[in-house]
C-alpha cells in the first residue's frame, strides 16, 4: 500500500510537472507573428524568411522573363504564319526544304538562353545543398500521419499531431490555421544555421516550409540533408508534400523562430518534459 502510495504521487507529479512545462512552453511563445502561412486565393510565394527562400524567388521571377520573351516571341511568329502564308495570301508556297541560318539561330539562341538560366540557377542550387557548420541539428520523420522530431544533441524526441479545430484556442492558434497547427511545434533559434535530418518512418512523405525555401522528401531507409537559416522570429506553417495515404492532408509541421534567449528557456522545459539529455551545469568549486 505505501509503495503504491508513493508510485502514484510520483506519477502525479510527473504529470503536473508535464502540464506545467506545457503551458510555460505557449507563454514563451505569446505574442510571436504568424508570418508564413496560405492565405484564401493566394496564388503567389509566402513573404521569404531566409535567404535560401530569397534566392528561390529571384530567380522564379527572372525565369518568368524568359518564358514571356519566348511566349510573345512564338505567338508572333504564328500571327505572322497565319495571315502572310495563308492559301489566300500565298496561293504558290515555296519548296524550301532547308535554311541554314535559320537551322543555326534556332540551334544557338536557345543554348544560349540555358546558358544564362545556369549560370544563374546552379549558384542557387549549390547553396541549397552544400549544408554549413550548423548550431543545432533536428530529425524529422514522417509517420502516417504526423511527424516526429528529433534533437540528437540533447537526446529527446516529440511528436506533433493535427490539432482538431476546438483544441486551436487552447493551443493560442486562430480557428483559419485548422489542418495547419500542431500540438507541439518545432522551435529553432533565430539567425542560426539548422540541419536538418529528413527521414520516412513508413513511406514516402516530404517535409516542407514554403517560407524557408525548403522541401525535402522522407524516404524509409535514407537520412536526406537540407538546411536553412531563418532570420525572422515567428510562425510559419508546411505541410507535408509528397502523397503517403488517405490522410495526407492531415500532417501539417509547425515551426517557431524565436530569440535565442527563448529558446534557451524552451530547451530546457522540452528536455525536462521528454526526458533529455541533461545539460552540463558547472559547479562552483570549493578551494580551501
Amino acid at each position: 500500500m505505501i509503495k503504491f502510495k508513493i508510485f502514484l504521487k510520483l506519477m502525479l507529479g510527473f504529470v503536473g510537472l508535464t502540464v506545467a512545462n506545457s503551458v510555460a512552453a505557449e507563454d514563451l511563445f505569446e505574442g510571436l507573428q504568424t508570418l508564413g502561412k496560405p492565405v484564401p486565393g493566394g496564388t503567389s510565394f509566402q513573404p521569404p524568411a531566409t535567404d535560401l527562400a530569397r534566392d528561390i524567388q529571384w530567380l522564379d521571377n527572372m525565369l518568368l522573363i524568359f518564358v514571356i520573351a519566348t511566349s510573345v516571341f512564338v505567338v508572333i511568329l504564328l500571327g505572322i504564319v497565319v495571315f502572310k502564308y495563308s492559301r489566300k495570301a500565298n496561293p504558290t508556297p515555296d519548296t524550301i526544304t532547308h535554311h541554314s541560318a535559320l537551322e543555326i539561330t534556332w540551334t544557338v539562341v536557345p543554348v544560349l538562353i540555358l546558358i544564362v538560366i545556369g549560370t544563374f540557377s546552379l549558384p542557387i542550387l549549390f547553396n541549397q545543398l552544400e549544408i554549413p557548420e550548423s548550431e543545432v541539428t533536428i530529425k524529422a520523420t514522417g509517420n502516417q500521419w504526423y511527424w516526429s522530431y528529433e534533437y540528437p544533441q540533447h537526446n529527446f524526441t516529440f511528436d506533433a499531431f493535427m490539432l482538431e479545430r476546438e483544441e486551436l484556442a487552447k493551443y493560442g492558434y486562430k480557428q483559419d490555421e485548422y489542418l495547419l497547427a500542431t500540438d507541439y511545434p518545432m522551435v529553432v533559434p533565430v539567425g542560426t544555421n539548422i540541419r536538418m535530418q529528413i527521414a520516412g518512418a513508413d513511406v514516402i512523405h516530404a517535409w516542407k516550409i514554403p517560407a524557408f525555401g525548403v522541401h525535402m522528401d522522407a524516404v524509409p531507409g535514407r537520412l536526406n540533408e537540407t538546411w536553412f537559416n531563418a532570420d525572422k522570429e515567428g510562425i510559419f506553417f508546411g505541410q507535408c508534400s509528397e502523397l503517403c495515404g488517405k490522410n495526407h492532408a492531415y500532417m501539417p509541421i509547425v515551426v517557431k523562430v524565436v530569440s535565442k534567449e527563448v529558446y534557451e528557456q524552451w530547451l530546457d522545459g522540452a528536455i525536462t518534459e521528454f526526458a533529455g539529455k541533461p545539460r552540463k551545469i558547472d559547479l562552483a568549486q570549493y578551494n580551501p
